[in-house]
């Protein structure tokens, strides 16, 4: 397994767990890779553009909600590959921010196809990457803190 000629270096991103009350704002991908799926609200680090600046732009891009940033949860290597060769398509270190909605309501930008705010009931059985749902739980966790603290 080697490198395509797409993924020469990994790409920097950010993602932006957004919560309002219980619920937590997921886009449905408009876009490869991972077209239709359900995600975190997110894309690219511009170059000069600090990593929070990036996941609140990203998620008024895609969602048209503004938030603010508690803080990091993690930092995921979301890494692709050809379902022929085997070989890495894409690579991004995608850095995870939890968030508190300030203002907006959910409209699919960019390349979303679909934002809206999703229950923990609906979570359980949405279809989801294990990560994405291992940093929603994280970033619950953040924002309880936060508010405990």
């Amino acid at each position: 397994m080697g490198f395509g000629r797409e993924a020469r270096e990994a790409v920097p991103a950010v993602g932006t767990v957004c919560f309002k009350g219980n619920d937590v704002l997921l886009i449905q991908r408009g876009t490869k890779p991972l077209k239709g799926d359900w995600s975190l609200p997110g894309g690219r680090i511009e170059p000069g553009e600090r990593a929070a600046e990036a996941a609140l732009r990203e998620l008024h891009e895609e969602t048209c909600v503004e938030a603010r940033i508690v803080g990091l949860v993690d930092v995921v290597d979301g890494i692709f590959h050809s379902r022929t060769s085997g070989d890495v398509t894409r690579h991004y270190v995608l850095f995870d921010f939890a968030a508190v909605w300030t203002a907006g309501e959910p409209c699919a930008g960019d390349d979303a196809a679909h934002a809206e705010w999703i229950s923990p009931e609906r979570l359980a059985n949405l279809p989801l990457w294990d990560e994405t749902r291992r940093i929603i739980d994280a970033a619950r966790q953040i924002i309880l803190d936060s508010a405990g603290a």
